[in-house]
């Protein structure tokens, strides 16, 4: 019986690396610095979002491509890790950034409409300078939600 559940434990342990890693790359850049950001761009990978993650590597981050224009908005249940988040215009344009608490229902939501949220280790941003109004390149090839 323990030998099972020890089994069980595992698997679900080995689904949840298997599922991060599946998740397709998208390259980006803040003004000289380049992120390697996985792509949440279906529902289901909306919303398990960085959950159950221990870390992110130097430069990556989740980038949210959502189905349009809206006041989106993030919370951390589950998530392990603390967070930044930039709320991204179409073209780019940061709207805001929020600091997120790891395992907090807080929710952090963007200023106006974007159509896309970038998350990074907590205070990635602002170790770079990076602000609201700048931009990040490459969003315009991102592929569209699913």
């Amino acid at each position: 019986m323990l030998k099972r559940a020890v089994l069980c434990v595992l698997l679900v342990l080995a689904s949840r690396v298997t599922c991060a890693q599946q998740l397709p790359h998208f390259p980006l850049r803040a003004g000289m610095h380049l992120i390697q950001a996985e792509l949440a761009h279906t529902f289901d990978t909306r919303s398990r979002g960085l959950m159950f993650r221990e870390s992110l590597g130097p430069n990556q981050g989740m980038l949210f491509v959502f189905e349009g224009a809206g006041r989106q908005c993030m919370w951390m249940r589950n998530t392990l890790i603390p967070l930044s988040v930039a709320f991204l215009d179409a073209d780019g344009t940061i709207a805001n950034i929020a600091d997120m608490q790891p395992k907090s229902e807080q929710t952090h939501c963007a200023v106006r409409d974007v159509n896309f949220a970038l998350e990074m280790d907590k205070g990635w941003f602002a170790a770079r300078g990076i602000k609201p109004g700048a931009k990040i390149v490459g969003i315009d090839k991102a592929p569209g939600p699913r």
